[in-house]
């Protein structure tokens, strides 16, 4: 009876051991294939990003309101809405994406109360395929569901830093709990084994050779390792000198959400050279003036960050008069590319029509301005390879004879920056 018992759990150890080792199996495979197995279509979310940046991010946000409303669930909502004149919710969402006039004038009773719950007019979007809606919408849908594994800091909770360090944490843990309960299962199944043949009346078996001291089981762990400091080495240095998340503070507390947001001021009337030349400049104290040689006190900090303003413009507010030494603000970097990479804001903002969430996120919506994007070569040349190129009144590519023949004979349905050039190493690097 003790023997068939002992057998009974030799076997069932045996069991387990394998289950874990298969379980560990599969567990490391996902580790690496995790981006594969993913729900998101990673090509469809980046161009979907990509257009939805480039037409409605000026005014949209999916998860919050801004200029307009937040738009996750938009699809939703429309089709809730119902069919009228023969088309669906869905139909007149196009519609509405592309003039905003036209489902009103029909009497659509949904874009009828859209159109009056908001003071600002919506932009029209005439040449917006709906394939290209589509896109967006998907991207709209499936905000929360990054494919890139970049976790877009929001603007409620301060950024998070880019070290994709922290989220692997429990999961190296879970790893090394199954390897060492493998090796317990190990250990117990070659004692059962032993006792076994004791009680059996047969020959004791020679102590094996523990596992972790067999070649092929140290070569294993041997390769195992190679591959993940190699792993580790890559992820590593691509990651060098990245700061996604970055968000230093600064000598003069300055509200993008109260300027940019709330105000609705203009980003180029503070940067005014960022359609001008490569930089987008850090604004003038005197541009700061223009405004607060009247508002001396703001809705969040009364009067204490305008004081410094006044004392950086040497502006006495009493006198009402520059009465004092100006002294500059020793204002913090927060984007800054490798000095081999050429970047060049006017070229983006003219020739590009690029708004500025596409790279800097929801500027408006920061008390504090962070660094949105990874700003990496990666990152880049993804947007280049999705970002459709403004073909239509852009005197900047009449050049390019040949392409605007391919789009007038319907050989090609768009053009994106890839196609002309923007791909090529020359022109970031030289």
């Amino acid at each position: 009876m003790t023997i068939r018992v002992i057998t009974m759990y030799t076997k069932n150890a045996k069991a387990t051991t394998k289950i874990t080792l298969s379980a560990l199996l599969i567990f490391i495979l996902s580790l690496g294939f995790n981006s594969a197995s993913a729900q998101v279509d990673k090509a469809k979310w980046n161009e979907g990003k990509s257009l939805f940046n480039s037409n409605c991010g000026s005014c949209h946000n999916p998860k919050a309101d801004g200029t307009g409303p937040a738009l996750m669930g938009v699809t939703a909502r429309w089709e809730g809405a119902g069919d009228f004149g023969g088309k669906t919710g869905k139909q007149w969402l196009y519609s509405w994406i592309k003039n905003y006039n036209d489902p009103v004038k029909a009497g659509y009773k949904y874009a009828v109360d859209m159109a009056n719950s908001r003071p600002s007019q919506m932009n029209l979007f005439p040449s917006l395929k709906d394939e290209q809606i589509d896109v967006m919408l998907y991207f709209v849908e499936n905000y929360d569901n990054n494919p890139n594994k970049v976790d877009a800091p929001k603007a409620a909770e301060g950024p998070k830093a880019d070290s994709g360090s922290g989220s692997n944490t429990t999961l190296y843990l879970f790893v090394f709990f199954l390897l060492v309960l493998v090796v317990i299962l190990v250990a117990v199944t070659n004692k059962l084994d032993n006792i076994a043949a004791e009680k059996s009346g047969e020959v004791k078996k020679a102590n094996p050779i523990p596992f972790y001291k067999r070649t092929r089981w140290v070569a294993a762990f041997i390769l195992i390792g190679i591959v993940f400091l190699g792993y580790k080495s890559v992820d590593w240095g691509t990651h060098l000198g990245r700061q996604q998340g970055y968000q230093p503070t600064q000598p003069i507390r300055y509200s993008h959400a109260l300027h940019a947001g709330k105000h609705k001021i203009e980003c180029q009337y503070c940067h005014s050279t960022a359609n001008k030349g490569k930089h987008a400049n850090i604004p003038s104290v005197n541009t700061c003036m223009n405004c607060h040689k009247q508002v001396n006190k703001g809705p969040v900090y009364g009067t204490d960050e305008i004081a410094k303003i006044y004392e950086a413009v040497g502006w006495d507010p009493v006198a009402k008069d520059y009465t004092k030494e100006p002294k500059p603000v020793e204002w913090v970097r927060i984007h800054n590319l490798p000095d081999h990479v050429y970047f060049n804001h006017a070229q983006h903002v003219n020739a590009g029509k690029v708004q500025c969430q596409t790279c800097h996120g929801p500027i408006e919506t920061m008390e504090e301005v962070y660094q949105y994007s990874p700003l990496s070569m990666g990152w880049c040349i993804n947007c280049h390879r999705n970002t459709e190129v403004q073909f239509a009144s852009n005197n900047y590519y009449s050049a390019y004879e040949k392409i605007h023949e391919q789009l007038k004979n319907k050989e090609i349905s768009k053009v994106t920056v890839d196609k002309v050039g923007g791909t090529e190493c020359q022109r970031c690097h030289y």
